[in-house]
């Protein structure tokens, strides 16, 4: 009973924040449109959901990932948009992975290349990726030589910074952003997104949803914690302990219960998280 009482509360405090709340928005087609037109300032006439939190699985015994927003517009073009709130300092990578099991996952065997569609793959971020202030960084491939080069593969990696500083965004996109930051709306759209906020915390079926997903979550991640710890501890690996500790942060974020669960003193999760720019 205390477990539940406590994920009640937890469920009570999400925010936008939250990538199982940010995906339950993300399901309103006029809040998901609109968020990609502010990001790109494109217009966008419609957009489709193949799949709800689609997940893409090339090969039994390949990773697989897991996608929070996936869906495409009239022109098939595909936008992948995750919510990262710990910074576990792979995301360059990790947006590379994304970009090519997406398109491995879109095109069939025996097709041309040229049938790969265009994409975008954005991260909203609660942290700076990159450390300069900016509420956004765009990427794509360019010449070394001459950047005014494009390779023009159309394929497109944000990385959208919620505690930006820099007056680099219009006000729009700022507004969305320190409300994802704050919790707290101040311009009418994040006002919109916080009304369906509250719609979904008030669903009883979504809540019981969310508590299962946790509970099974927190098993695995209980279960591989005290694998990688062992196996850190065998071989002395210090990077080991250090990122099952920003991996439960991630998850629980929460500094005094997750030095509870990897039975660690507090201050030293708390280092971690300090060094890792990590605040709860």
């Amino acid at each position: 009973m205390d477990n539940i009482n406590q994920e009640q509360t937890k469920w009570e405090k999400l925010t936008i924040a939250n990538d199982f709340v940010f995906g339950k928005v993300m399901q309103n087609k006029r809040l998901c449109k609109k968020l990609l037109e502010i990001i790109l300032k494109v217009k966008i006439r419609k957009i489709e959901y193949p799949e709800l939190q689609k997940a893409v699985d090339i090969a039994v015994d390949a990773k697989s990932v897991r996608l929070d927003v996936y869906v495409e517009d009239e022109n098939n073009t595909v936008y992948d948009i995750e919510i990262q709130a710990v910074n576990l300092k792979d995301m360059p990578k990790r947006t590379r992975f994304y970009h090519g099991m997406i398109d491995l996952n879109l095109i069939n065997k025996g097709a041309h290349y040229s049938e790969l569609r265009k994409c975008y793959v954005i991260f909203i971020c609660m942290f700076d990726p990159f450390k300069t202030g900016r509420h956004i960084y765009t990427f794509e491939h360019r010449c070394k030589e001459d950047p005014s080069i494009t390779l023009g593969d159309e394929s497109t990696t944000i990385f959208l910074n919620a505690k930006g500083k820099m007056d680099d965004v219009d006000d729009e996109l700022k507004g969305f952003l320190s409300y994802v930051a704050s919790g707290m709306p101040e311009s009418d759209f994040a006002l919109e997104l916080d009304e369906n906020v509250q719609e979904i915390k008030s669903n009883e079926k979504w809540r019981r949803e969310y508590m299962t997903l946790f509970m099974r979550d927190q098993e695995t991640l209980r279960q591989g914690i005290e694998k990688g710890l062992a196996q850190g501890r065998a071989e002395g690996r210090e990077e080991e302990r250090v990122s099952m500790i920003m991996t439960v942060l991630k998850n629980i974020k929460n500094i005094e219960q997750a030095a509870s669960i990897l039975s660690l003193p507090v201050d030293l999760v708390e280092k971690v998280a300090r060094d890792n720019q990590l605040s709860f």
